[in-house]
């Protein structure tokens, strides 16, 4: 019912923002910080919230800028699409791609071969560079490794039905990978059109043979009117996931994320964690936006249609002053391969809610049929006697 967004003069992919002149000499961040003490690399510390080296436990705090606290800044989505970006906004990271579920993900120069952490796939990493929007918000992790793990398996323990191999497995399992996953967020002013009408409930009173006597019933009628208004409505931060390494129904049901505490984009947060690259594109992903702003814009125009029933003919949206962000938020991920399958859980690394493949157990299912008909046996037994 709503109009398709304005086509922008020349659709272009994200990766595709900003001209690469030499790309050989691009530089690549490894988000990689040396402790000042001993050497070693720091990783962020979620319970903390500083840099903590894991080998002589030195801590460094994160500088904050004068920005820290306000406002992330929005970029301009016509501006992207045209390739008309500043340089400072775009980067260029070293990337490997799985095989098997096609997940981008950083890696630094000193891996040179991992499993995928999206599907336990052995990945040789190369020495791609992928040139991109750089993320404008992170989201840093809240809670640590351990007790992403100890949410998995108490959601695990939960599961009736699952193998209790598969939740051994997990629980003395190998640790689980951080990853920042992608997301757009959109920002965006709208205002719609509409034609409609709106329906005014009411009774007759009619007369109906009932076991041959006549009987009276209340019969609901409608009454329509044609109708037709503007609404608007501004939309902050439309979330849309950027990612196509997991399935959508997991990192949806990981949802609501606390967006106020975003922090402006440091590497120092990725410290340790692995960031994923985004694969879908900004305009693919304000389609997806648009989608979820029609359905808001319904719900608005059947609410200032008012009466009992509503009908929507026919509503035009016009949009304007369209913004974006490119943020990374925090996801614990475990892949498991067991028995042949592979299992795959994810935790939201700031709530701590818990998604993934739910497993069964052929014998417990079989067993708890077995009882089940026994139980019904008995009670057929005992009721006939």
């Amino acid at each position: 019912m709503s109009s398709p967004p304005p086509p922008p003069t020349a659709p272009r992919t994200a990766s595709e923002s900003a001209p690469v002149t030499d790309r050989a000499r691009a530089p690549s961040e490894t988000h990689r910080f040396p402790c000042e003490q001993c050497g070693a690399d720091y990783r962020f510390d979620p319970q903390s919230g500083t840099l903590c080296c894991s080998h002589c436990g030195h801590e460094e705090k994160i500088a904050a800028g004068p920005w820290r606290g306000g406002a992330l800044r929005e970029m301009d989505f016509l501006a992207a699409l045209d390739r008309q970006l500043p340089e400072a906004d775009m980067e260029t990271t070293r990337v490997s791609k799985c095989p098997n579920c096609a997940a981008e993900v950083e890696f630094d120069p000193s891996n040179h071969a991992r499993e995928c952490p999206f599907c336990a796939t052995p990945v040789v990493t190369d020495t791609g560079e992928s040139r991109h929007i750089k993320p404008k918000g992170v989201l840093p992790f809240a809670m640590d490794e351990r007790s992403a793990h100890k949410a998995m398996t108490d959601w695990l323990g939960r599961l009736w039905f699952a193998p209790n191999g598969l939740r051994e497995y997990a629980r003395k399992g190998r640790r689980m990978e951080g990853i920042y996953v992608p997301y757009w967020t959109y920002d965006a002013d709208t205002r719609s059109a509409y034609r409609g009408e709106r329906g005014t409930v009411y009774y007759v009173t009619e007369t109906v043979m009932i076991d041959g006597k006549p009987t009276a019933r209340q019969v609901a009628k409608v009454r329509w009117l044609p109708v037709s208004g503007r609404v608007k409505r501004f939309f902050d931060d439309v979330l849309v996931l950027a990612s196509k390494s997991l399935p959508k129904r997991y990192t949806d049901a990981l949802e609501p994320w606390d967006l106020s505490a975003l922090e402006p984009y440091q590497p120092q947060y990725l410290a340790g964690f692995r960031a994923e690259a985004y694969a879908v594109s900004l305009q693919d992903g304000f389609g997806e936006a648009r989608e979820r702003m029609d359905r808001v814009i319904e719900r608005d125009v059947r609410f200032d249609i008012g009466g009992d029933r509503q009908r929507i003919a026919h509503i035009d949206t016009e949009v304007s002053d369209v913004t974006f962000k490119h943020v990374l938020l925090p996801v614990w991920l475990a892949a498991y391969k067991y028995r042949g399958k592979t299992y795959r859980f994810v935790v939201n690394g700031q709530s701590g809610r818990v998604q993934g493949e739910r497993p069964y157990s052929a014998w417990k299912i079989a067993g708890a049929v077995a009882v089940a008909l026994i139980l019904v046996g008995v009670a057929v037994y005992v009721g006939n006697q």
